[in-house]
């Protein structure tokens, strides 16, 4: 009794140093009606343990193979950070993983965070969890756990970062990885929902160093803000894929992040085979015309940052593509065939030709 009564009346030495346990207590219960609206069937634990536990469920799986993935948001937190708005950060943030996931076609399962700063602002943090949650609800996970950390003298006050981690699950003879790509196969983008999260540095030299804009900034050719658009979470295609790859063979899949068309396309390209890419196929995004124009960026330069208005790429066989991109309109996205597999041969054949540029 007297060591909880010196435990209420006196700050702890710990908090006199910049991290108060009893304001992270506080700010685990404000977001526990949060996270538990993520739980999907299979969650044992509520927030709150050592290690969040969930159940496969026996039979319903006959050889499972777990995918997991790991990302952050990268200086899009900056953004945030300017704009005083952090509600939607988070959702960036489960989109960077489970995108990731989906690709392998696995069903994404749950998802972790890692929420590091110098001091904690309950209101600031219950923001960003309730981002992650709508990022979860999004794409049907359950937010089982994470880790929230102060510390003081690391960040500048206000600042924040963010890594995430989710793990999904998908039959072994259902793995989509590019093995069965062949040449005269088609290639299907989905569209954007901007700049999702990458290429953010690029992003702010061009805005905020070479143009002197600021967030509040209303850009004509964007029809909002310079914030507003460079906010727009990141759009998650977990339902999208997993609703094509039911009901359609899809020989491979592609998260256009970091490294956009350039690099990421290869990862699973079959020897002897490469994607050229029609530029023309599909709209460029006005936010990546606007970049591109006011900071000069070259087309090369555009291709291997950003996204530029297609956020997957799917690639399917020819004689299945108009159903798939019924299918896929049907269910609210914007597709495009953008290109085909043809053959490549030689060590100076590129991976990707992007036709257009």
């Amino acid at each position: 009794m007297e060591l909880q009564k010196i435990m209420t009346d006196k700050k702890s030495k710990y908090a006199e140093a910049g991290v108060d346990i009893d304001k992270a207590n506080a700010f685990v219960d404000n977001i526990k009606p949060l996270v538990a609206a993520t739980f999907q069937r299979g969650v044992l634990t509520d927030i709150g343990g050592f290690g969040g536990l969930f159940a496969l469920g026996s039979g319903r799986y006959q050889d499972p193979v777990l995918v997991s993935s790991t990302d952050g948001v990268g200086t899009k937190l900056k953004i945030a950070e300017l704009c005083g708005c952090h509600d939607t950060i988070g959702i960036d943030l489960v989109a960077m993983c489970v995108n990731d996931v989906i690709v392998s076609g696995a069903r994404p399962l749950f998802f972790l965070d890692y929420f590091s700063m110098g001091v904690l602002d309950i209101e600031q943090a219950s923001d960003v969890v309730k981002g992650v949650a709508r990022g979860c609800q999004i794409s049907k996970c359950s937010l089982i756990g994470g880790e929230t950390a102060e510390m003081p003298g690391h960040y500048a006050a206000g600042a924040y970062d963010l890594a995430g981690f989710s793990v999904g699950i998908v039959e072994r003879d259902a793995i989509i990885d590019g093995s069965e790509i062949r040449v005269g196969d088609k290639i299907i983008g989905l569209g954007s929902s901007g700049i999702h999260s990458n290429g953010y540095s690029l992003v702010r030299k061009v805005c905020f160093e070479e143009l002197g804009l600021k967030v509040d900034d209303y850009i004509d050719e964007l029809g909002c803000s310079l914030g507003e658009e460079l906010l727009c979470p990141t759009r998650i295609y977990t339902e999208t894929i997993l609703n094509i790859i039911k009901n359609f063979p899809v020989r491979g899949l592609v998260h256009i992040t970091g490294g956009g068309f350039i690099d990421n396309i290869p990862r699973i390209l079959p020897k002897g085979c490469r994607a050229v890419i029609d530029r023309n196929s599909w709209p460029l995004l006005p936010i990546f015309e606007f970049l591109r124009h006011g900071g000069k960026i070259s087309g090369s330069d555009m291709y291997r940052t950003f996204n530029c208005g297609i956020g997957m790429v799917m690639i399917v066989g020819s004689k299945s593509v108009e159903d798939v991109i019924m299918q896929l309109e049907a269910l609210g996205e914007k597709a495009y065939v953008i290109g085909e597999i043809s053959a490549c041969q030689g060590e100076s054949c590129p991976a990707v030709e992007m036709d257009g540029l």
